[in-house]
């Protein structure tokens, strides 16, 4: 098993430029084949290992989070990942498999294992294996509250967390929730959404959370503000704030992508 995650390389001369890549005041979509090995990163303490940058903070773009997607070679990895001491973070294994140490413990990561990080958690991450490992990394700040503790670290794996169904939809939309929603510890979620062929988003959504949507899985059509773009495997789109969204799945497979939102907070003045 495994996910879509970007393909690097480099185009041919023959090919044409033009592409669904788009950048607005209210979202953007970063196509997959856009996502090429001249556009990676590098990052200090981190060896062997270049890092897709598909969100960062940003006046008039995401303003709450930033979202890589990144390669390990074999013996990449870092011993000190983590510069800021406030910022939390969210795992997700798409290809490939790791080792993570968390304090004194440590893990065997494969695709689908989802692991989150409080701010100041002590982690260390490795490929020790011959392929290359991928995975999702989306990092916050992590903004306290009055008499709210800071959530303690986990690791999971997509398939022990079930896939609810959201109401009223004969079972063609479903969320995998990997933070408890009435938490209130947590000041983001990251979920895997899935829709059944043919499922949808049955009204245009228009709300404060601020989205970062990466396509695992499968085809859609997604309206984003006032636009339809047809979205598939490895796109990734950002949606401000109230820009309206919704979705409707194409093709013969699930349509399934991660899914970021800013939750459980007061709207600072």
């Amino acid at each position: 098993m495994s996910y879509a995650f970007p393909p690097g390389g480099l185009p041919d001369q023959s090919q044409n430029p033009e592409s669904t890549a788009v950048f607005t005041e209210s979202y953007a979509v970063i196509p997959a084949c856009t996502q090429r090995d001249i556009v990676t990163s590098f990052l200090p303490g981190w060896q062997n290992t270049r890092v897709w940058v598909l969100a960062r903070p940003l006046s008039g773009f995401a303003e709450t989070f930033a979202q890589y997607a990144v390669e390990l070679d074999p013996e990449g990895g870092s011993n000190d990942p983590e510069p800021d001491k406030d910022a939390q973070a969210m795992i997700f294994i798409a290809d490939g498999q790791a080792r993570l140490t968390l304090g004194q413990d440590t893990y065997d990561l494969r695709p689908g294992s989802y692991v989150y990080l409080p701010p100041a958690a002590v982690w260390t991450l490795f490929n020790p294996h011959e392929a290359p490992c991928r995975f999702h990394w989306i990092r916050k700040k992590f903004e306290p509250a009055p008499g709210i503790n800071v959530p303690e670290a986990f690791v999971t794996h997509e398939q022990d967390v079930p896939a609810i169904p959201m109401p009223d939809c004969g079972d063609l939309w479903s969320t995998q929730r990997f933070m408890d929603p009435l938490n209130l510890e947590y000041d983001f979620h990251v979920n895997l959404v899935n829709f059944q062929p043919g499922g949808r988003i049955p009204f245009a959504e228009t709300h404060v959370m601020e989205h970062g949507l990466y396509v695992l899985q499968g085809t859609a059509e997604y309206l984003l503000n006032t636009d339809w773009v047809s979205v598939g495997p490895g796109d990734f789109l950002w949606l401000r704030a109230f820009c309206p969204q919704a979705c409707i799945a194409t093709g013969s497979e699930p349509f399934r992508y991660l899914l970021y939102k800013d939750v459980n907070r007061h709207m600072r003045l």
